[in-house]
């Protein structure tokens, strides 16, 4: 800031920018020559002219009545040193304050960096006018002082605003600036015009402007509506996706995996099962009844000093009935029973498992004394690997394993686990302390088949001539679910047929159904076929019948079922936990009797593919008696498990051993049927026209009888 005072007014003071303009001013308006002072105009560049910076006359600055010689000594007095005669060394005496300066560069960019952009790019933000005293030491020439140069410029006045075209509505005081007034103002669109101007922009005439105006009334209005419904309609949509989040989130709640084993933690009164329910496994559930004593009177145990048992594992092969023994130990000791199965543990998330199992046994605690049963023990208890893929697929077992034998005691609460493979389980969920008790559940024999096909056959109408015991004969290896569901074959066929009650017929149906699958009656065989089979089948039974050994025949037929066209059944009397050799060779002899029924009928010429089968059985006893049971006279009594371990020699020696046997149980069977050619052709013909017969009708058969109606 400059302070001017004069004798003719009071002090003035003015920016110097202000001064130099003035002081600019005042060198065009002395000057006579008029030519300079035009090819001054001519040199000042055109930036310069369109400059927006305020100017101030002699009459601003109060300095009208200086003259020509005054105003050039305020030069001088001003602007030192500005001829070309001042030497260097007056310069330096000038004060340090015209020496000393604090410049901005002419960009952002060089102000920062310390040089300008390569390519001649002018700044974003660079100053494109200079200062009118740049201009007038321009004019003078000589600038041998530092000039302040101010490069760049983020805000202006509000009055060089306004002068330099800038919008002029009102603004707040804060000034925004250029680039921000883009992203403030981009939103907004173009001025709406009135009704009056788009009738004039349009050439509407006068007479139609009525018409206009309705219509334009009632576009709005219908517009208007649109937009109304559209935003009911928004509203209803956003309600409607927020009731459904909701629902979703309930839902979610309710997850086995958020809210934990929900189908176990509700336990279940099983009094309507006991053990006179189940049948055929009578040492399984003396074993058991010793864990009822335990939930009745628990006293009665530890006032000894024992403590109650922990876990029963039940095992067996499928369907002989672990689950009902399980039920029948809860309703047998009248205590709460929680069901789950192990592969209700297993999911996805991690920890999952781990956490219904302590839901499980928290809840079992709280009921005390109570029984758990886990189903399919081997899908949670398996041994535990080490696998890369489920690192942690240990943390279920872990837990169980910690809940059955851990710090906490849990007094009063029975696990029972059923599972099929043994051998899979961990070793420390077997050990004594968690599973003490072991208890297997084997197929029923026999008379345990007899029970429970009698207990099941009492839920249905029968005939009174049905004898259960016939049925559970010829159905070795049939578990307790296998009877069950023969009995309910039984059934439908009988519904199917049109009769009033199940009879033996229906029964005997079903087990050739479930042994060698339904009949093919649809299935056309010729009658050289159909007479081939029939003898084969003779075969077959005539050496059952004739050999002291074998066991009874139970029915031939040669009605095609699953992969045969005939068969003939057995029916032992018992069943056979070991067998004589004698038994085995009649067996062979068995089995031998259908190829050589086809060789004495048809000539060798004309025997055919359906004794593959019978070679199979037979030579698979002839080898296990050989490797097996040691009933071979040359090769002793010596097992041979590997046989590609053998020896060459001995290799020789067993094959040479089973063909003999096998050539031994052919020619005993063709001496057989030699001998009773006659027996074997009526047996055959009773086949062709009756196609089965049974266990009666084959014996009237043999014995030359004629069969009763039918």
């Amino acid at each position: 800031m400059f302070s001017l005072s004069t004798s003719l007014q009071p002090q003035v003071t003015v920016q110097l920018s202000h001064l130099i303009n003035a002081l600019h001013y005042l060198k065009g308006s002395v000057s006579s020559n008029t030519s300079v002072n035009h090819k001054h105009r001519e040199n000042i560049p055109e930036q310069d002219l369109n400059c927006t910076e305020p100017s101030l006359t002699l009459r601003d600055l109060g300095l009208t009545d200086l003259g020509v010689s005054q105003l050039d000594e305020l030069v001088q007095k001003l602007l030192p040193c500005v001829t070309q005669q001042e030497s260097l060394s007056q310069l330096r005496r000038v004060p340090n304050i015209w020496r000393t300066s604090h410049l901005s560069s002419d960009s952002f960019f060089h102000n920062k960096h310390g040089f300008s952009r390569m390519g001649g790019v002018t700044p974003v933000f660079c100053k494109q006018n200079k200062s009118p005293l740049q201009t007038l030491c321009t004019d003078l020439k000589y600038l041998p002082l530092t000039v302040p140069n101010r490069g760049f410029k983020t805000l202006k006045s509000r009055t060089r605003r306004l002068q330099g075209g800038i919008d002029s509505r009102v603004e707040p005081e804060g000034y925004t600036p250029s680039f921000m007034k883009g992203f403030l103002t981009r939103d907004k669109g173009p001025d709406v015009e009135t009704l009056d101007k788009l009738l004039q922009n349009n050439n509407i005439p006068d007479g139609q402007h009525d018409a206009f105006k309705t219509g334009f009334a009632e576009g709005f209005l219908k517009a208007q509506a649109l937009t109304q419904r559209t935003q009911e309609s928004l509203r209803r949509t956003r309600l409607i996706l927020l009731v459904l989040l909701l629902l979703g989130l309930y839902g979610l709640s309710k997850t086995p995996f958020l809210s934990g084993l929900d189908s176990a933690v509700d336990p279940v009164q099983m009094k309507n099962v006991t053990f006179e329910h189940v049948k055929g496994v009578e040492e399984a559930k003396n074993e058991l009844q010793e864990v009822v004593e335990f939930l009745r009177n628990p006293q009665k145990f530890t006032v000894l000093g024992g403590k109650l048992p922990k876990g029963v594992l039940l095992v067996g092969p499928p369907g002989t009935g672990k689950t009902l023994l399980a039920r029948a130990v809860a309703g047998e000791a009248d205590v709460p029973f929680y069901y789950a199965s192990g592969s209700e543990f297993d999911e996805m998330f991690v920890g999952v498992g781990a956490s219904r199992i302590r839901n499980l046994f928290r809840e079992a605690k709280g009921n005390a004394p109570c029984v758990i049963f886990i189903d399919e023990l081997d899908s949670v208890g398996g041994k535990r690997i080490e696998s890369p893929m489920h690192p942690y697929s240990r943390q279920t077992i872990n837990q169980l394993l910690a809940e059955m034998d851990g710090f906490k005691p849990n007094e009063g609460v029975i696990i029972i686990g059923a599972t099929n493979f043994p051998e899979a389980l961990d070793s420390a969920l077997i050990r004594p302390g968690r599973f003490d008790m072991q208890v297997t559940v084997p197929i029923p024999d026999v008379k345990g088949r007899t029970e429970i096909i009698k207990w099941y056959l009492k839920k249905i109408k029968v005939d009174s001539a049905v004898e259960a015991g016939v049925i559970a004969r010829g159905t070795v290896g049939f578990s307790g679910a296998e009877l069950e569901n023969l009995v309910n074959q039984a059934a439908l066929k009988a519904a199917v047929d049109g009769k009033d009650m199940v009879t033996m017929k229906d029964l005997e149906f079903a087990k050739d159904k479930i042994l060698m699958g339904p009949e093919r009656r649809s299935a056309e065989i010729d009658t050289k076929n159909k007479e081939i089979t029939a003898y084969h089948e003779s075969g077959h039974a005539i050496i059952a019948y004739y050999t002291k050994d074998a066991m009874p025949i139970n029915k031939a037929t040669i009605m095609p079922r699953g992969p045969t066209l005939g068969h003939v059944s057995m029916l032992p009397e018992n069943d056979r936990w070991s067998e004589t050799r004698a038994q085995l060779l009649a067996q062979m002899d068995i089995s031998m009797g259908g190829r050589v029924a086809e060789e004495l009928i048809f000539g060798s010429e004309n025997i055919t593919t359906g004794a593959s089968s019978d070679f199979d059985s037979a030579t698979k006893i002839a080898k296990m008696m050989v490797t097996r049971f040691g009933m071979s006279e040359k090769l002793g009594v010596m097992t041979y498990a590997d046989l590609t371990k053998q020896s060459p020699e001995t290799q020789a020696a067993i094959e040479n051993e089973v063909r003999t046997l096998l050539r031994d149980s052919y020619e005993r069977a063709k001496v057989i049927l030699k001998s009773r050619a006659k027996e074997h052709k009526n047996l055959a013909e009773a086949l062709l026209q009756y196609e089965t017969l049974d266990a009666k009708e084959i014996k009237l058969v043999l014995e030359g009888k004629p069969i009763g109606s039918r």
